[in-house]
């Protein structure tokens, strides 16, 4: 069980999980930076319930001063934000101290995708290599890119979700929400001889069994870090420096699809995105490989100077 420096804390916790249905991820995500500005109350020595702006607005410099980039700390914002919102509805203060409070400006980061050739090469690669996990890293590798799904996602399938004849699987997002994900044929067969061949011998290890589709070498449930930790070492082993991460696979699915022609709505769809306004980066990710491709071989482009 979680351990929480405030039990008003844990009551957020709770309404989270149970009532907005947050997955587990992310209700850990909201509470890991709660108790970070708590514990930053505490040595203080002021009471958070009657924190005002400028206690706020110095907690987050104390932030940036640490090193945290000016993404992580507009995230940090939010979950005050949402905390503070909850502490207000249930009477706990009489004023919320982060209404006025904005976030620093960040430049915006877009995705990077991984070239179409570079993910042939990463598959053909890996399906090289003669260790027992191949085929557990093979069916990753497939599934990751074929369906755009995110880390927690993945590393949360059953072996009941994924559905054969529709070539789909079942997969839940953010907010326990429930879509449908394509699966390729590669997939298809990659997950059906890793199931046949190495997860009953990865299971075999466990103490205790799990219906989880993905296992580590112990025979458990794999983890987010687990899956980028397998990444690096199916990178490594391909000889490959391409930052292999989930998020990765995830961006090169979405970009390699709008490059193809597909639709912004059915991509937003296949993302989970609850925004249309989220999946409008890869149009400009599109773009700027548009606009380089043109650069390359347009005939009357700039031409060096000899």
């Amino acid at each position: 069980m979680a351990y929480y420096p405030d039990t008003r804390l844990e009551e957020f916790v709770d309404y989270l999980l149970y009532e907005c249905r947050f997955s587990q991820l992310t209700a850990g995500s909201y509470a890991e930076d709660i108790s970070l500005y708590l514990r930053y109350m505490s040595r203080k020595e002021k009471d958070y319930l009657k924190a005002n702006r400028q206690d706020i607005r110095e907690h987050l410099a104390h932030l940036l001063k640490k090193g945290l980039s000016k993404r992580s700390i507009s995230r940090h914002l939010s979950a005050l934000k949402d905390f503070y919102g909850y502490l207000k509805r249930k009477n706990y203060i009489a004023e919320n101290p982060t209404l006025l409070v904005r976030a620093p400006k960040g430049e915006i980061r877009y995705p990077e995708a991984i070239s179409e050739e570079n993910i042939d090469k990463l598959f053909a690669l890996n399906s090289l290599r003669t260790d027992p996990l191949v085929l557990r890293d093979q069916a990753i590798l497939e599934l990751l890119y074929c369906s755009g799904m995110r880390a927690g996602e993945l590393i949360s399938l059953t072996k009941r979700n994924i559905l054969y004849s529709s070539s789909a699987a079942r997969v839940v997002g953010k907010g326990n929400k429930e879509r449908l994900v394509p699966l390729s044929e590669h997939a298809k067969s990659s997950i059906v001889r890793y199931l046949r061949e190495l997860r009953p011998v990865l299971s075999s290890k466990a103490e205790s069994q799990t219906d989880r589709l993905f296992l580590n070498s112990k025979g458990g449930p794999l983890t987010v870090r687990g899956l980028e930790y397998v990444l690096s070492r199916i990178e490594e082993k391909a000889g490959m420096d391409l930052g292999l991460h989930p998020h990765e696979l995830r961006h090169s699915f979405a970009t390699h699809l709008l490059e193809r022609g597909a639709d912004l709505r059915l991509i937003q769809e296949l993302l989970g995105h609850a925004s249309l306004n989220t999946t409008q980066v890869y149009t400009h990710v599109s773009s700027k490989a548009m606009i380089e491709e043109y650069k390359a071989h347009f005939p009357r482009r700039e031409k060096k100077e000899d």
